[in-house]
């Protein structure tokens, strides 16, 4: 079933357009403007060819999901397979199924979101001319990675992002940035170094770098060992950009150094680039190897659940003076873990929901990382205990609609049922509790357990946040002798008279936050009321919470596209 019924050479177009589209508008974005589209500012005028080239990609997207064949959503559709190196058989081989049309649509839509909302706030830094260019070759990037079925296009694809991103870091960022885009860079860099050299092996061992015909023949041309020494090198690069624990440490120092619009880009779509190559080269292509490695790849992905809670806790105790933008990164840590564990239960199952908290997770900590940029940019400091303090901070009071927002993102982060965080972490948990033939059940039952637990923890410190962020914290006066009432003294002698007569305290004025005050403390002028949620930023926000709702409460439309294709994936291309 098709909404709108497309003919495969719009589609095969409309696809070509979505990888190709973001590139040539990059090169135009660095080009001098025609003299009828400068404006009165040319700096407007090109991050309003930003928000025009990434609608354009966005409207593609949509359209392309419109007429997708709904019925067969574990068939390659709008495919183009063109010969480009015959002497190595690489071909330029773009198509889609249920598992890559909503990373793709994800990836535009967020891109568009970050657009708009730049041109309303520009990121502070040089030109937007570069700003735009590295925007839309990152999206181009990231729209190839999930679109692309040759194993070196998908290489190629997946190092193009590190630049633009880098730069975005460099360049935009704020404290740190220099050493948090070397790290981000050089992790990245090896690990895909070595995932170059497995991605070749396959290649040459199996005689095709084509991923349909890898996934087809299930593993069958390849021996286990050939498998085993693949999924140790594909994994290890897939598992830095996702990242999987203890591969993460670039990830905290780059959320917190980047831009709103960096933060959003890299955990909204840039972790989704690790996971799929899992779900979309290794499963199908190296079972026996994966059979092999599932119980540490669930291992190392409970551990970065439980790590990365415990950290966002540690972050949100009073007086550590944690960062909240880090916060939501190590969040990501954790929430990437479920993924992981999804995947390495090898069960249709598992990796449904794998692939729906990707979705969810993609949504959720967009729109968190915008919110936290908001605060940031209201307060000039994204620190937790200054956000906390007692001086009126509370968002509740200061700045309703941006408080109730925040608070929707966190309980959606932390698995409230019908919103969308919830499906991907329980379906992986079922998962994890029947995992596939040939691995331990009471290993990964334990796992299970652990992942459970981690969701507690996940509550504990996203409602941690709801109550010192957006409710704030006072602190209670401090018990003290009456000002009036002289010390005994330890010498004899006159009694002493106070040289002043303290005088009252000025009454607050009504309507006014006024923070609790301990006699003889410097008096703090009363917090001025903050400014609310803009329109733009509405218009960035809307849609991601809109989505938010429709997944946790329908979730068969994203499951509805996943589930044969990924049962087709691990049946060796058997629908």
């Amino acid at each position: 079933m098709t909404v709108i019924d497309i003919s495969p050479s719009v589609m095969q177009f409309l696809l070509a357009f979505i990888v190709v589209g973001p590139l040539l508008g990059a090169v135009a974005a660095l080009l001098p403007a025609p003299p009828g589209l400068k404006g009165r500012n040319p700096d407007q005028a090109v991050l309003r060819h930003g928000v025009t080239v990434t609608g354009a990609v966005l409207i593609a997207a949509i359209v392309l999901a419109v007429g997708f064949d709904h019925d067969h959503p574990a068939t390659m559709q709008a495919t183009t397979d063109i010969s480009w190196i015959p002497a190595l058989d690489v071909r330029i081989h773009l198509g889609i199924d249920g598992i890559s049309l909503p990373l793709l649509v994800l990836t535009a839509l967020l891109t568009f979101l970050c657009a708009l909302y730049s041109y309303f706030k520009p990121p502070a830094g040089p030109s937007p001319k570069a700003f735009v260019a590295l925007v839309l070759v990152l999206e181009s990037g990231t729209l190839a990675t999930f679109a692309v079925l040759d194993l070196l296009l998908f290489f190629l694809a997946f190092e193009m992002v590190l630049i633009p991103m880098y730069f975005l870091i460099n360049r935009w960022g704020g404290d740190q940035r220099q050493a948090a885009a070397w790290k981000f860079i050089l992790y990245t860099l090896l690990g895909s170094v070595v995932m170059l050299l497995g991605l070749l092996l396959v290649g040459l061992k199996s005689g095709t770098f084509d991923m349909v015909a890898l996934a087809t023949d299930n593993g069958r041309g390849l021996t286990t060992s050939v498998q085993v020494i693949a999924v140790l090198a594909i994994g290890l690069g897939l598992a830095v950009k996702t990242p999987m624990w203890p591969l993460h440490s670039w990830l905290p120092d780059a959320h917190t150094a980047a831009p709103t619009v960096g933060s959003v880009l890299l955990a909204g779509v840039l972790l989704k680039m690790g996971t799929y190559g899992f779900v979309r080269i290794l499963l199908p292509a190296a079972p026996d190897g994966m059979r092999t490695f599932a119980p540490y790849l669930a291992a190392f992905a409970v551990v970065g659940i439980v790590y990365g809670s415990l950290a966002c806790l540690a972050l949100a105790r009073t007086g550590a003076k944690g960062d909240l933008k880090r916060l939501i990164a190590y969040s990501s840590v954790g929430h990437m873990g479920f993924v992981l564990l999804g995947i390495a239960t090898m069960t249709p199952t598992g990796v449904n929901g794998a692939l729906f908290a990707n979705i969810a997770h993609g949504l959720i900590t967009g729109l968190l990382f915008f919110l936290v940029g908001a605060v940031k940019d209201r307060y000039g400091t994204a620190d937790l205990d200054t956000l906390a303090g007692a001086t009126g901070a509370a968002l509740y009071g200061r700045a309703p609609r941006l408080g109730a927002l925040l608070a929707f993102a966190a309980v959606a982060s932390l698995g409230l049922p019908g919103l969308a965080g919830f499906w991907g972490e329980m379906l992986t948990l079922f998962g994890a509790y029947s995992p596939a033939e040939g691995l331990s059940r009471p290993a990964f039952r334990t796992f299970m357990a652990i992942g459970a637990f981690g969701t507690l923890l996940t509550a504990a410190y996203m409602l941690i946040v709801v109550r010192r962020v957006c409710m704030g914290e006072h602190a209670l006066p401090a018990r003290t002798t009456p000002a009036t009432t002289p010390a005994p003294s330890a010498t004899p002698g006159p009694p002493q008279t106070p040289a002043t007569t303290p005088t009252p305290a000025a009454s607050p004025t009504p309507g006014t936050l006024q923070a609790p005050t301990t006699p003889g403390a410097p008096q703090a002028p009363p917090a001025p009321q903050l400014a609310d949620v803009q329109p733009y930023e509405a218009a960035a926000w809307t849609p991601l919470v809109a989505l938010t709702v429709l997944a946790g409460l329908w979730p068969a439309v994203l499951l509805g596209l996943t589930d044969p294709a990924v049962q087709k994936l691990l049946s060796g291309g058997k629908s």
